[in-house]
């Protein structure tokens, strides 16, 4: 089976979950030997390891408009200021540039290239009008049997290319603006998304949290979604991690974008709490986000900066060194629809919180759980993992072990079951 996959980034060029999880899915689908997937993203930097898979930057791709339709697209040209997954460099540039923006008007007969950043500046919605037209053109040149299309920046792209050539849309929900934006959400995006998902002939889910507001908040019928979970590669650490010997301190762990989605406020509420049991103890938010600087504000303002610490933002062998650093990892999620960090910490031997709102919940048995408003009980989980040495080798023993079981190959053998189903579908 040929696949056509549209996405968005891919490693080593992330900001995060989004091309972790589309790279651990490529590689799990790549194992199979009657998968073939072209992955398309808008820009490759030429480092990139794509293994069994071809990989497309549409940067690379020529477009001859004398041959386009170009009204199908204006549809798709949206002004907006939108920014929803900024590394922290992206967001403080960001900040400062100015807000005036303007919709790129196409003029040119002869073929031309678009230049693509693949960033989520202030021209974002401009390029995934961009990235649909030259997913027109790609849907029309290539061999293939069914799209796969990777959150909603590809969703117009992958609705181009089923206009084009009338074969079977697969979207995969990552996330909803209902996640990202804490209820506040988006109407341009949110169009984005509603009209990917009637366009679909199916949607995968990355939890059933998220499969639930995909079937309630946009309509959709739930025989249309199904869900299949993330995944976590194997560990292979390189040689510049060095398991340091930890401090006489336990070290607490926050490490994630700081925007209101992830609920940094209610970790520092609870280190708050905790160190007011205990001074045995530090506290680190490891990331970097639109909060960052009301978090800053916000510690100081408990009188818990000589124990709270700020990275900013981690990546690669990094995140690792941070992990093999820390004695427990918080993740108080307000809405995460999977959440593949809390994985990643239990295969370091890190025991781990979650919220029950993420997805991931639905998956691991050996990680505390809380509501991650209730910030006694978070703070309680803490401190019994910090405090009572048998309790953290039970979760660090069997969490590991549990993390070991979830293997990318396993859910794309779940993707390609939907990849089949679909095609039986459209064909009768």
């Amino acid at each position: 089976m040929k696949v056509l996959m549209f996405g968005w980034e891919f490693p080593p060029h992330i900001s995060g979950g989004l091309g972790t999880a589309c790279y651990g899915l490529t590689r799990g689908l790549s194992t199979f030997e009657d998968m073939d997937i072209l992955f398309v993203v808008p820009k490759t930097h030429g480092d990139e390891e794509p293994k069994r898979m071809e990989l497309l930057g549409a940067e690379n791709v020529a477009i001859d408009f004398s041959k386009l339709n170009t009204n199908r697209f204006k549809k798709l040209q949206v002004y907006s200021h939108l920014v929803p997954y900024t590394s922290p460099d992206e967001y403080y540039a960001f900040q400062e540039q100015s807000e005036e923006s303007q919709i790129k008007h196409i003029k040119s007969r002869g073929k031309t290239f678009f230049n693509f950043t693949g960033k989520y500046g202030k021209n974002l919605m401009e390029e995934i009008s961009d990235y649909s037209i030259v997913a027109y053109n790609i849907a029309q040149e290539h061999d293939f049997d069914i799209i796969h299309s990777h959150d909603w920046l590809t969703y117009p792209a992958g609705i181009v290319a089923k206009e084009a050539t009338g074969k079977p849309l697969v979207i995969h929900v990552h996330a909803t603006d209902f996640d990202r934006s804490g209820g506040n959400v988006n109407p341009d995006v949110f169009k984005i998304e509603k009209d990917g998902m009637e366009a679909a002939d199916s949607i995968i889910t990355v939890s059933n949290l998220t499969r639930d507001t995909v079937i309630h908040k946009y309509g959709i019928s739930p025989e249309k979604v199904t869900t299949v979970y993330n995944a976590v590669e194997p560990l292979k650490l390189s040689d510049n991690i060095k398991k340091e010997s930890k401090l006489d301190e336990k070290i607490v762990t926050f490490l994630g974008r700081i925007t209101h989605q992830k609920g940094p406020t209610y970790f520092i509420e609870a280190a708050k709490k905790v160190l007011d049991k205990t001074d045995n103890v530090r506290f680190v938010m490891a990331g970097s986000g639109d909060m960052m600087e009301k978090m800053i504000r916000h510690a100081a303002s408990l009188g818990i900066t000589d124990k709270f610490y700020f990275t900013g933002f981690l990546k690669g062998d990094d995140v690792f060194k941070m992990f093999y650093q820390s004695d427990v990892y918080v993740m108080p999620s307000v809405s995460e629809p999977f959440g593949i960090s809390p994985l990643e910490a239990m295969q370091t031997d890190v025991p781990t919180i979650i919220s029950y709102q993420s997805g991931v919940a639905e998956v691991v048995k050996h990680a505390l759980k809380v509501n991650y408003w209730d910030t006694d009980a978070l703070a309680n989980a803490i401190y019994g993992l910090i405090t009572y040495p048998s309790m953290a080798k039970t979760f660090k023993e069997f969490g590991r072990k549990e993390v070991e079981s979830l293997k990318w190959e396993n859910s794309a053998a779940n993707v390609r079951d939907v990849y089949f189903k679909t095609l039986e579908k459209t064909n009768n």
